[in-house]
């Protein structure tokens, strides 16, 4: 297979990268440093132009959607989520996800069975609203119901899946996350393998339980 994974120099995404590779899967990795196999800031669309040339006309397989940012972590309502905060995170977060999808959708239609896999959060679940992290939880559920919707116009050609990859011990979910990058990988990969027509539109848990909306 060939697989596309976003923010692939660091965390989750650099975990996925090293497992499919170590498979003998053809990856490309995408970041904004140096590590990376093609350089993208999912938020300039240049750069979606770019990759979009560079990769054009070569089938991809599987497209991970894990570009992220949390840049109101830890914000208090007296003085935190700044109006830049929200514009910068949901340019990540949302249309990030949705650039990155539109200029590789040639690519996933050029390949046999392509899947589409979006890394949301269960703070994106209006059935899980403990307070707090105001910008995080809108972006990552303004990404679910932009996932579902994919689902829905793409059905029958790109198996789509929304997922939340657990709290993770990375730079973004700290030392004291509940599990490591290891467990999270060997889980999501579990879930993108099982992706498939009759589960396209699914939101999943790495552990394979399916997540309240």
């Amino acid at each position: 297979m060939h697989i596309v994974i976003t923010g692939a120099t660091r965390g989750i995404g650099a975990g996925l990268a090293a497992h499919y590779r170590a498979a003998g899967h053809e990856v490309t990795g995408t970041g904004r440093s140096a590590g990376a196999d093609m350089s993208l800031d999912v938020t300039q669309p240049a750069d979606h132009a770019a990759m979009a040339a560079a990769l054009e006309g070569k089938p991809v397989d599987l497209l991970v959607c894990n570009a992220g940012v949390y840049l109101d972590k830890g914000a208090d309502m007296e003085t935190g989520y700044a109006p830049d905060i929200w514009a910068q995170t949901f340019s990540a977060n949302v249309t990030g996800v949705f650039l990155t999808i539109q200029s590789l959708l040639p690519n996933l239609r050029a390949a046999p069975a392509p899947r589409l896999a979006i890394i949301s959060s269960q703070m994106a679940s209006d059935t899980r609203a403990p307070g707090g992290s105001y910008v995080y939880r809108a972006s990552k559920a303004a990404v679910l119901n932009l996932g579902r919707n994919l689902a829905a116009d793409l059905a029958g050609e790109v198996a789509v899946g929304i997922y939340h990859p657990g709290w993770v011990q990375t730079d973004m979910g700290g030392e004291s996350a509940a599990i490591t990058v290891d467990d999270s990988v060997a889980g999501l990969v579990e879930r993108f393998a099982a992706l498939g027509h009759d589960t396209t539109g699914c939101f999943e848990t790495w552990d394979g339980q399916p997540h309240p909306y």
